[in-house]
């Protein structure tokens, strides 16, 4: 066998999910650890030594991935800090509607780098979900997750204020609950 085939790949998902999850604590990072890691082990598998254990190999690509994953994180921490500060400096401070636009800017610009791409791709510049797909080079139904799940963290009531409040500015798309 020149290389690992896709069937051995998949025969070993579990493991990997069960890796992922153990490493990220939560089940929506650890799917998509998961999805990238298989990825790149369908797209490098001519590079499995057939002599190596299929499972040791896709484990630390997954390993990998999700490292990749934390230091992107750290970093995108700290240009989000300074993202949401010059977005808040150019804000009028009389403005009524200031501190909710504050706190969406924040919001904002605290999701991760790969919902913040897809939300603005999307719900700012107008792309389909198609159009989004092409641009960041992902599945339809990779843009779809992303975007659902940055709508949210922008609806929790961490960002999205009192939901009962009609003057709140509303996360248009997606299930509102309201």
């Amino acid at each position: 066998m020149p290389y690992l085939q896709p069937t051995d790949i998949v025969e070993e998902m579990a493991f990997m999910r069960r890796y992922a999850r153990s490493l990220a604590r939560d089940d929506n990072v650890a799917d998509d650890v998961v999805q990238d890691a298989l990825l790149k082990a369908l797209e490098k598998r001519h590079a499995f030594r057939p002599d190596g254990s299929p499972k040791r190999w896709l484990l630390s690509i997954v390993h990998n991935i999700f490292i990749s994953v934390r230091r992107r994180e750290q970093a995108e921490a700290r240009r989000d800090i300074r993202f949401a500060q010059t977005l808040i400096d150019r804000l009028e401070p009389d403005q009524e509607h200031a501190a909710c636009l504050q706190e969406v800017a924040r919001a904002f610009a605290a999701l991760p780098d790969h919902h913040r791409a897809v939300l603005h791709l999307v719900a700012v510049e107008g792309q389909s979900y198609q159009e989004a797909a092409a641009i960041l080079d992902v599945p339809v139904g990779t843009v779809m997750s992303r975007l659902s799940r940055a709508r949210a963290a922008l609806r929790s009531p961490n960002h999205a204020g009192d939901a009962r409040d009609p003057d709140r500015l509303k996360i248009v798309g997606g299930q509102d609950g309201g």
